[in-house]
């Protein structure tokens, strides 16, 4: 599936007739991190020369298409803004057809910079997220589609309109390839979650549950197909293992059998790490940010742990606030932040000096401006 909008370019010309923006070095000459005040596009294209292949997660957070400015004034961050002032962190300007090429000629470039295994996280409104969706599915594919987040960004409004108060925004979640980098994420199990999920408690006082010990799916060959204990599978199902181990497991107490003589295999409360993260997410927003639209610091430190390793690299071209850069760089990351905006560049400088100490020795990056 494609959208066709007017003046949609091909891709080729796209990748071809960008022109690489000419950075200088500032400061930090040889860092493996890199802050770069420029325009993102030319960026791209520029970093293509040595990162094509390499970026192992990319999260951004571009513009929504508002038609508004984001301005700050007295050391705070406000919201959308009509004036033409020197407060003005960043324009919203593009909208419609315009707004999309604009996203999808930096899609593809970043799609050319993400290793074979990496993944992109896109952060975006409803209001136009659907059709970056689409713009998506075609710059990545729709195999390579993970995952709609709803993310759950504020507390109830009462707006006076006729509609449903908006509390969440959405993430787009794609892969390179179907091998991703992923460190399953779970949340930690509440005191309500332990009691609900892991009814039973056996003569020691550990919590379980029990499930089937066959699963979906019929086998015609191997082990799961055949018999234990004079059992088949019910019709449609398969052991979840071989019979040799469902017998290793009924010695080692590991299965429970009902008093009709039904097999189920225990799951204990203390060899879970808790439950599996779902696609609602709940990271508010900051209550004071420095910056307009900064993003929770915990939101992209679940993004970057769940698929990025400790030492990877971590790339957000529209970096703003530099939160992306903060959560890489306490999670042992190496990063590449870039934005155009003086306002924004000077608030990421500013929080990368104030890590603690006691975390890293002295956060190292190269500083790079578009001359």
């Amino acid at each position: 599936m494609f959208i066709t909008y007017e003046n949609k370019k091909h891709e080729k010309d796209i990748l071809a007739k960008t022109p690489r923006a000419k950075l200088k070095i500032v400061s930090g000459e040889g860092a493996k991190n890199k802050l770069i005040h420029a325009d993102n596009l030319s960026s791209l294209k520029t970093l293509l020369d040595n990162y094509a292949g390499k970026i192992n997660l990319i999260y951004i957070d571009p513009p929504f298409a508002t038609n508004g400015n984001f301005k700050i004034s007295e050391g705070r961050a406000n919201t959308i803004s009509s004036s033409n002032d020197d407060s003005i962190a960043y324009c919203d300007t593009l909208v419609g057809a315009d707004f999309l090429e604009f996203l999808r000629e930096r899609l593809i470039f970043l799609r050319e910079l993400l290793s074979e295994h990496g993944s992109l996280y896109l952060h975006i409104d409803y209001k136009i997220g659907h059709y970056v969706k689409i713009i998506m599915d075609e710059v990545f594919g729709k195999t390579n589609f993970r995952n709609d987040i709803t993310r759950i960004k504020c507390n109830p409004k009462n707006f006076k309109r006729k509609a449903y108060g908006n509390i969440k925004d959405l993430i787009l979640f794609y892969s390179k390839s179907a091998t991703p980098i992923w460190n399953e994420p779970h949340l930690p199990f509440s005191e309500k979650d332990k009691k609900s999920l892991f009814k039973k408690i056996d003569k020691e006082g550990r919590r379980y549950t029990t499930i089937p010990l066959h699963a979906p799916g019929e086998t015609y060959n191997g082990n799961t197909c055949k018999e234990w204990k004079g059992m088949q599978p019910p019709k449609g199902r398969h052991w979840r293992t071989a019979p040799t181990t469902l017998e290793e497991w009924d010695k080692q107490g590991l299965i429970e059998w009902s008093a009709t003589g039904v097999p189920r295999k225990k799951i204990f409360l203390d060899e879970k790490w808790g439950k599996k993260m779902q696609d609602i997410w709940e990271f508010k927003d900051p209550q004071c940010p420095q910056y307009p639209t900064e993003k929770n610091l915990n939101l992209l430190k679940f993004i970057v742990e769940a698929s990025s390793d400790a030492g990877d690299l971590v790339l957000d071209c529209f970096a703003g606030s530099g939160t992306t850069l903060i959560a890489a760089q306490s999670l042992n990351r190496n990063w590449i932040g870039i934005d155009k905006s003086e306002a924004a560049i000077k608030v990421a400088q500013k929080r990368l000096a104030d890590l603690p100490i006691g975390l890293f020795s002295k956060v190292e990056y190269e500083f790079l401006r578009e001359t």
